[in-house]
Parts: C-alpha cells; structure tokens; sequence
C-alpha cells in the first residue's frame, strides 16, 4: 500500500505544530529556569534542563520518523504535540500548582507523564502504519 500524501491542510497542522512545540520548549525552559532561580548546582540545572527538554526532542524525532507513517497516524502524532505543548506550560506556569506542591515536583512529572504519551501513541501509530503498509 502506498502512503498518501498529505494535503496543504494537513501540511499546515505539521507546521503549526512543530511551530507551537519549538516554541514550547522555550517557553517550559524559562518556566524551569524561574522556578530553579535560586539553585546552586549548575549539573541539577543541567539535568533538570535535559529532562524537561527530552519530550519536546523526542517530539521532533517521532516527526523525523513518522514520514513513513500512513496520514492518520501522522495526524495523531501532530495533535499530541499541541496537546503536550499546551499542557506542559500550563503546568511549568504555575496556573494548576496545589499550594504545598514542590516545584522541581511538576518539573519532574510531566516530562515522565509526556514520555508515556509519546511512546503510547509512536507504538500505536507505527503498528497502524506497518500493518496498512504490509496490506
């Protein structure tokens, strides 16, 4: 089975999501450097820095890799980007934080709660295309 190619709308879906989530993990990395103002350890920094940036990568990747993917599993993986993106600024801004809530504690959660999305929906969506593919 050949994959379709996407229309001019859905190639602006792509775009606006790579867009949005570009924009994203900028936004996330100077909620996380906002809220670690006071922090000492440049390697703390260092590590929170990569594991907050890690699920915006891997978004990145899963695009890379998903050209071979069939349009509606293409589809799922672009709205999960806006879905994530969204989601994890409002977390990192504060706007949701329960009163006795750590903050290096949503730093931590919603990269990890991101990552099981992320690989949720790349299993998923891979399986879809290889079993249209292989048809």
């Amino acid at each position: 089975m050949m994959i379709a190619k996407m229309t001019p709308k859905q190639n602006l879906l792509r775009t606006v999501a790579l867009t949005i989530t570009a924009m994203g993990a900028i936004i996330s990395l100077y909620f996380m450097f906002i809220a670690g103002s006071e922090q000492k350890s440049i390697l703390l920094i260092g590590l929170f820095t990569g594991w907050v940036l890690s699920p915006f990568v891997g978004l990145f990747i899963a695009d890379k890799i998903s050209k071979h993917w069939v349009v509606p599993a293409r589809l799922s993986l672009y709205l999960l980007m806006l879905i994530l993106t969204i989601c994890s600024i409002v977390a990192y801004s504060g706007v949701l934080t329960l009163a006795d809530t750590n903050p290096a504690f949503i730093f931590l959660i919603i990269p990890m709660l991101s990552w099981l999305l992320i690989v949720t929906v790349f299993l998923v969506a891979r399986k879809i295309s290889n079993k249209n593919f292989n048809q």
